[in-house]
C-alpha cells in the first residue's frame, strides 16, 4: 500500500460527484463558514437548473465527471453520503480504504445538519478532522461505528420528516381549536424549533424540560395525558426501529 499522503488544509480542493441538493447545501455551507473558498469546489452536471444553482455561490461546475481529475487514488480522500451503501462496498469500488462515511440530514439546507462519520481503514485522524470540520460548516458532527448507521439513519436521517409530521400534526390542532391556519403552522413550527433549541442549551433532560412547562393540574399535564394514553413515546421509537430495520434491510439488498 502507498502512504498516505496528507491533505493540506488550507488549499485542497473540494470535488462533488453529483450535484444533488445534498451536496449544494454542503458546498454552500462550507463557503458560508468559510472553511473553504468557493474557487477550490467543483462538481459535474448537465442540467441548467444545477448548474445554476452552483455557479450562483461560485464553484466551478464541469460537464461530465470525468474531468473531476486527477482520477481516485489514495492521494484523494473520498467521502461518501450516500445512505446504506457500506464501506467496504465503497471502498472496493474505489480500490482503496482512504475513505469516509457520513450520514447528514436534509437539515444541512439550512445549516443545522445532524452528520455522523464513520472512518474507512486507511482513512487517518487528519482525514477524520478535516470532514469533521468541513461537515461541522452545516450543523454538528459525531463520530461512530459504521456498524451504528442503521440506527442512525431511522434516527436522525429519517426523523426530520417524522418531526415534520408532528408539526403539521400540531398545526391542524391549532386549526381546529379555533385558530387561523397561518397563525397555526406558525407557532407550530416555531414552538418545535424553541423546544429543540432548549433541549440543546440548557443542559436539562428533555424529561425535567418537560415537567417544568407542566404545572399541577393545568393545561399541559391535560394535552401530556392524552398523548399518554395514545401511546405517544411508543410510536415514536417504533418509527425508528421501523426505519433501522429498512435501512438493514435496504444496505444488505
Amino acid at each position: 500500500m502507498a502512504s498516505i499522503v496528507p491533505i493540506p488544509t488550507e488549499s485542497y480542493n473540494l470535488g462533488f460527484i453529483g450535484a444533488g441538493k445534498m451536496a449544494e447545501s454542503i458546498a454552500r455551507g462550507v463557503v458560508k463558514s468559510g472553511v473553504l473558498p468557493a474557487s477550490q469546489i467543483r462538481t459535474a452536471h448537465l442540467a441548467t437548473a444545477r448548474r445554476t444553482a452552483f455557479e450562483s455561490f461560485g464553484a466551478k461546475v464541469l460537464s461530465h465527471n470525468i474531468e473531476l481529475k486527477p482520477l481516485l487514488s489514495e492521494k484523494q480522500l473520498l467521502v461518501s453520503v450516500v445512505a446504506g451503501v457500506k464501506l467496504k462496498d465503497l471502498q472496493e469500488w474505489a480500490g482503496h480504504s482512504r475513505f469516509i462515511r457520513v450520514m447528514p440530514n436534509t437539515p444541512a439546507a439550512v445549516g443545522v445538519a445532524a452528520s455522523v462519520i464513520s472512518l474507512g481503514t486507511a482513512a487517518t485522524k487528519d482525514d477524520g478532522e478535516l470532514i469533521t470540520n468541513l461537515f461541522g460548516a452545516i450543523g454538528k458532527v459525531w463520530t461512530a461505528n459504521e456498524k451504528l448507521f442503521d440506527a442512525i439513519t431511522g434516527l436522525s436521517g429519517s426523523g426530520p420528516a417524522y418531526i415534520y409530521l408532528a408539526i403539521e400534526a400540531l398545526a391542524d390542532g391549532g386549526v381546529a381549536a379555533g385558530l387561523p391556519r397561518d397563525l397555526a403552522l406558525g407557532l407550530a413550527s416555531q414552538t418545535v424549533l424553541g423546544a429543540a433549541s432548549m433541549a440543546v442549551n440548557v443542559g436539562k433532560h428533555p424529561g425535567q424540560l418537560k415537567d417544568d412547562v407542566a404545572s399541577p393540574g393545568g393545561t399541559t399535564i391535560a394535552g401530556i395525558h392524552e398523548l399518554e394514553k395514545s401511546g405517544f413515546r411508543g410510536i415514536l421509537m417504533n418509527a425508528v426501529v421501523a426505519a433501522a430495520k429498512r435501512s438493514r434491510e435496504l444496505s444488505q439488498s
